[in-house]
């Protein structure tokens, strides 16, 4: 059996253009290749199969032709129900992932394949250990079940996606089903690599070529799907999805069906689909309400301030004014720059002026934060994203894939207020007893000892700590969420760092060693004084935190300098700092930044609204984890 060639073991960054896109990838998938590859294969497949065992020597073929720069690889787990081997195999090689990392997971992979008639209990422990996990690590994880839930998620993205058997691959989003020969992928692969080159010269970020190719192939793919086949990866629940007293509807308030619309009013999809909806609405009359949720996604620089408009629009002239200025904002669209808004403004009547101190002193973040948040929860993943009555509709689709899902509601509500309920009470008597996001993920980190900085009141109920790299742009981005949080929640929280520098952050070790000598030298106040600092600072990331920056910031604090390079020259904090990323490792914790907040685990860097929803759970009684 061919076998997956190991690459330096490099923690998956987070990269949130990534976890939102059409086929989200993150840094809880087993990966192969750099994490900015210009083409990514995502593999679904399950250990059972033979013909995801057949495909193997190809996929190794695949990797050795373009190699870890050009090429990356990513597993999804999708173990077939007739299989009764595959799931236990799979919730055996996420143990292994979670434990030891991706080129632990690999080696596990070839082993399960290379001998997938002995696919058993035995075999997986001994598969395990000899790529390096401790058997009495893998049995408690397997017991405890703690790293299978990605499992269920995975599956579910196969659903999505319509990856319903196995082995399906999405390249960059194109799809590919079955164990095809090399000529087959490379007839995909090779038109993908000049498209990502396009991208990158016409100015994609690196980390975004990913997530802006694969949504876009996907949703081509979507619209050449007829109906009945999109229809197969239907939802069938029905979601309890809240519409609070200050979400904008259009329509009556006792309508009998209720589409709550997540979007975007810098994506061209959800501009595409506004005839559609207007359609609806004329088509169903009073029967038929829309509430807008915001769900502006990270790689639309103007989709917030955007939103940030249309909500100051809200809250100074009411509702009606806010379907103004949205159906403007989506008319400019792509022009949504402070000019076009400024002349957006004046149409509505609006203090421009006024408008902008609110939207730059973040007047309406908490808002637009706790909407983001709720789209995360409900698995709302792009825009546009609708649920009606509870059913989940995904993206631009016509006309008639609503109007079918609306008819079969309305009849539902119909039936209700026969018999006997109000009709402003439909919406809520349908989405009751509906099915709610998923708990939080749990992680359980050992107390912190003398040797980590804290950042707040000793007895604080509330226990956040941090796992995080000096060299991360996505660290230093999280700043100011924390800091809000700081000022919100006072004596309520406190702040526990841990190291987590990446190994391909070349000055992330140095960076996170240096800070620890200042600890050790000035205490927790000259640690975060040397913190604040380095995320402070308006360097680039690698020159931020080079060496020469290093010893200026320590300089300027006052530290003992002949100390603080005597520490550095003989890597005095190296076991420190190694502890620590073994720990993060140990747990699960495979990218930065990640958030342990009284056993609840937060990856990246998320909105205000996600943390607050984990603080508020913990100072209600959740996992009682504060020390």
């Amino acid at each position: 059996m061919a076998s997956v060639a190991p690459t330096p073991e490099v923690a998956a960054p987070i990269i949130p253009s990534e976890e939102i896109a059409s086929v989200p990838v993150s840094a809880r998938d087993p990966q192969w290749g750099a994490h900015d590859a210009l083409v990514t294969v995502v593999v679904f497949s399950d250990f059972q199969c033979p013909f995801c065992a057949r495909v193997e020597p190809t996929l190794k073929m695949v990797r050795d032709t373009y190699g870890p720069t050009k090429l990356r690889m990513v597993w999804k787990n999708n173990p077939l129900p007739f299989h009764q081997n595959a799931r236990p195999a799979a919730e055996a090689g996420m143990a292994v992932f979670g434990l030891k990392g991706s080129n632990a997971f690999w080696a596990f992979h070839d082993r399960a394949f290379g001998n997938q008639s002995e696919l058993g209990a035995d075999n997986y422990r001994k598969w395990a250990t000899e790529a390096g996990v401790s058997a009495a690590e893998f049995d408690e994880a397997l017991t405890s079940k703690r790293f299978s839930g990605k499992i269920e998620q995975d599956l579910a993205l196969a659903s999505k996606v319509g990856a319903n058997g196995t082995p399906a691959f999405r390249i960059n989003g194109v799809s590919l089903s079955g164990a095809q020969p090399f000529d087959k992928f490379k007839e995909v692969i090779d038109p993908l690599l000049v498209e990502a080159g396009a991208a990158l010269l016409e100015g994609t970020p690196p980390s975004d070529v990913y997530a802006a190719l694969t949504n876009k192939h996907q949703t081509a793919e979507a619209a050449a799907q007829p109906p009945s086949k999109q229809a197969d990866d239907e939802d069938l629940n029905v979601w309890k999805v809240p519409v609070a007293a200050d979400d904008p509807v259009r329509g009556a308030k006792d309508a009998l069906v209720t589409v709550v619309e997540f979007s975007d009013l810098q994506c061209p999809f959800c501009k595409r689909v506004e005839d559609t909806l207007k359609q609806l609405t004329e088509s169903y009359g009073k029967d038929l309400r829309i509430v807008w949720k915001d769900n502006p996604l990270p790689f639309h620089p103007r989709a917030r301030p955007a939103a940030y408009l249309a909500r100051y629009a809200y809250t100074q002239k009411g509702n009606d004014v806010f379907w103004r200025a949205h159906d403007q904002l989506f008319q400019s669209n792509p022009k949504l720059e402070d000019v076009d808004f400024e002349r957006i403004a004046g149409q509505l009547g609006l203090n421009w002026a006024a408008a902008k101190a609110a939207s730059d002193r973040g007047v309406f973040a908490a808002k637009i934060d706790g909407s983001i948040a709720l789209a995360s929860e409900l698995q709302a993943r792009g825009t546009p994203h609708f649920f009606i009555n509870g059913r989940r509709l995904s993206g631009a689709q016509p006309y008639e894939n609503f109007a079918k899902l609306v008819d079969e509601q309305l009849a539902l509500a119909k039936g209700l207020v026969a018999s006997g309920t109000p009709r402003a009470n439909v919406y809520e008597k349908i989405i009751r007893n509906g099915k709610e996001p998923p708990p939080p993920e749990r992680k359980v980190v050992p107390a912190p000892d003398a040797s980590n900085p804290v950042r707040g009141t000793a007895a604080a109920k509330v226990v956040i700590e941090e796992f995080a790299d000096f060299q991360c742009p996505f660290c230093k981005r999280a700043e100011p969420t924390l800091q809000a949080l700081q000022q919100k929640y006072g004596t309520k929280i406190k702040f526990v760092w841990r190291h987590l520098p990446l190994p391909f952050h070349r000055n992330a070790e140095l960076a996170a060693e240096a800070a620890q000598e200042v600890y050790a030298q000035q205490g927790n106040a000259g640690f975060w004084a040397f913190h604040d600092k380095l995320f402070g600072s308006d360097k680039d990331d690698t020159t931020r935190t080079d060496r020469a920056t290093l010893e200026q910031f320590a300089r300027e604090l006052g530290v003992n300098m002949d100390q603080f390079q005597a520490a550095l020259d003989s890597r005095k904090h190296q076991a420190k700092v190694e502890a620590d990323a073994a720990l993060a490792n140990k747990i699960g914790i495979n990218g930065t930044p990640a958030f342990v907040i009284n056993g609840y685990y937060l990856s990246g860097a998320q909105p205000e609204a996600a943390f607050g929803r984990l603080i508020e759970l913990s100072l209600k009684g959740g996992p009682s984890l504060a020390r």
